[in-house]
């Protein structure tokens, strides 16, 4: 018997750069497949899908077994009402590596106050010593895999790490917190927000005036995870009034971000072109490969979406 499976995604994912390591990994595991662009719905086993794709209606696929997200977020098809099959969402290490990575630079940076010494030529001597990362709580809105990364990775530093999510978690060495009056209790002893939680509809603008306001004065935000968590209108209020020192902004409600955007220029914004953390072909076709596998065994799929909670 022969797997069909649909590579389905935009044009950041490239199908060439899949091909080879996924063949070579379905190969390796006894699985005789054909990995294809265009194919009859009808024939299909399996879909590898990014949200950029052309697919929208996947009614037409009456024996797909599952779909299969090349990218984290799973927020701009967990609600399509033809979306019967299962549905995984992308877990990788590479993807992990990139994140830790991206927010740990981000921190520091802001901790050491690098940016004073890189965009003013220093004139004086004897700035003031920024404080050790024990005395500059942050804050990880989000415990999920990636959240759980960067929290232990900061909390590795020295850094006292706040964490919050909806429901209840218990991390080693992280301070967890959950639910609305945990949100707040984080928010008024944090320094630095990170935001790694996914977006639905009871996270959407959860970084609202309200939050911001609970902050310390001067606090610093860090977003890579989507941008709808935050109400960009108040994020620039709270900047103007110099609630917030600054805000490092990865992700955004429109992408590419629109070249009049108040924050392209705001002097106190940062803006990264959504690459704080990559799916990487080599990596990622592991995980494909892997619930590919366990399907064609009759094994549960990993990293599989629970459509009610929307990630």
């Amino acid at each position: 018997m022969t797997v069909t499976i649909l590579f389905a995604t935009g044009k950041s994912e490239s199908f060439d750069a899949y091909a080879g390591p996924l063949g070579a990994l379905l190969t390796d595991a006894g699985i005789n497949h054909r990995l294809v662009t265009e194919s009859a719905p009808e024939d299909v086993d399996y879909i590898i899908y990014a949200p950029d794709g052309p697919l929208s209606d996947f009614a037409p696929f009456t024996n797909c077994k599952a779909v299969l997200s090349l990218w984290a977020g799973v927020e701009r098809i967990v609600g399509n009402p033809t979306l019967t099959q299962p549905l995984c969402r992308m877990v990788d290490t590479a993807l992990e590596q990139g994140m830790v990575e991206y927010v740990t630079g981000h921190v520091l940076r802001h901790h050491l106050g690098m940016d004073r010494f890189i965009n003013t030529p220093c004139t004086g001597w004897g700035a003031d010593i920024p404080p050790l990362a024990s005395e500059r709580p942050v804050a990880m809105l989000g415990l999920g895999a990636l959240g759980q990364a960067c929290a232990q990775a900061l909390g590795q530093l020295g850094f006292p790490v706040l964490g919050w999510s909806r429901s209840p978690r218990s991390l080693p060495g992280i301070d967890c917190h959950h639910g609305a009056q945990g949100l707040t209790d984080c928010l008024r002893r944090a320094q630095i927000v990170v935001t790694l939680l996914p977006l639905t509809p009871q996270t959407e603008n959860l970084i609202d005036a309200s939050a911001l306001a609970a902050l310390p004065r001067g606090a610093v935000l860090i977003n890579p995870g989507r941008g709808g968590l935050i109400d960009d209108t108040a994020l620039l209020e709270a900047l103007e009034h110099g609630q917030l020192a600054h805000a490092t902004l990865d992700v955004f409600r429109t992408e590419p971000l629109p070249a009049d955007h108040p924050y392209r220029t705001h002097p106190r914004v940062t803006v990264t072109p959504h690459i704080a953390a990559a799916t990487r072909p080599e990596t990622a076709a592991q995980v494909i490969s892997d619930n590919i596998r366990r399907g064609e065994s009759g094994q549960p799929f990993a990293h599989l979406v629970e459509r009610t909670r929307g990630y």
